[in-house]
């Protein structure tokens, strides 16, 4: 188990992968740990270094006591990279995480090559909804949210399965400090003016059956940024990793494709550029 202490906060975090290969950073959706990437990541190739954390509050991380600002979600972000020593990165974020995605790339342009930016916008929901979703939290505990939150994560077929009960329970078992905390960040973030003025390669994917962050919403921030792409992954939810991970693995291999990597050997790839160590970009 990898444990990062940044002092004020140690975050647990996992590498997979080359270590000395180009980094590919990903963060989580509200109320799930670094598994939700399970099914990703053994689809990708093998030549880059693939780091995954849980966020305060979550998986087996600290939890301080809340409300977080996103502020300090980004800075774990940030200091966490630092202490890895990433220092060029594709960042990948999911819902929450893409909102400190667009943070760390406003924040830090020199760390990321490029953003994905999944099932996210750069204002979710409102202020009130959040405060809504805080109080019966702390009323009921995450049981009384669970059910409500599964039929806006995932599809009804996937809603079915067996599988469904696993993120159930991962959901339920977050500190309830952890999520309340990570509520609050959310209900304070609107990145419309910030995330207009970035200038990196960005891909967005949305779910089509997403009911936290509908395709609409995530259009409309792709469409903040100049060249960025859009892909809609039909038949998911605002999961996609876990309910369609070939289609977002191949998405996420074409993008990496595209914006080449650095790595530890210090030559530049760009698409279609192959490592002269012998593993491919």
């Amino acid at each position: 188990m990898n444990i990062c202490d940044l002092g004020d906060i140690r975050l647990h975090w996992r590498q997979d992968g080359d270590p000395a290969g180009p980094a590919v950073v990903f963060s989580n959706p509200l109320g799930t740990d670094l598994r939700v990437w399970d099914k990703v990541i053994p689809l990708l190739p093998q030549g880059y270094r693939y780091i995954r954390y849980d966020m305060r509050g979550h998986g087996l991380s600290d939890c301080p006591p809340g409300p977080y600002a996103m502020g300090a979600l980004v800075r774990d972000a940030e200091r966490l990279l630092g202490a890895l020593g990433v220092a060029d990165c594709i960042f990948v974020g999911l819902s929450i995480g893409g909102m400190i995605g667009q943070g760390l790339a406003v924040k830090r342009p020199d760390l990321l090559r490029g953003l994905v930016l999944s099932n996210t916008a750069t204002k979710i929901g409102t202020p009130a909804m959040w405060q809504a979703r805080i109080e019966a939290a702390r009323a009921g505990g995450l049981e009384a949210l669970a059910d409500a939150v599964m039929e806006r994560w995932f599809s009804r077929d996937f809603r079915q399965g067996p599988e469904l009960a696993g993120w159930r329970n991962m959901l339920v078992r977050t500190p309830l400090e952890g999520y309340v905390g990570c509520c609050a960040a959310i209900a304070g973030t609107d990145f419309y003016t910030p995330t207009a003025g970035l200038r990196l390669p960005v891909l967005a994917i949305a779910g089509a059956a997403d009911g936290s962050t509908p395709p609409d919403l995530v259009r409309e921030t792709a469409d903040l940024i100049p060249g960025a792409e859009f892909h809609l992954i039909r038949g998911a939810g605002h999961i996609p990793c876990v309910e369609a991970p070939g289609t977002f693995a191949a998405r996420l291999m074409q993008f990496m494709d595209r914006v080449g990597s650095r790595c530890g050997c210090g030559h530049d790839h760009g698409p279609g550029h192959h490592h002269h160590h012998g593993h491919d970009h």
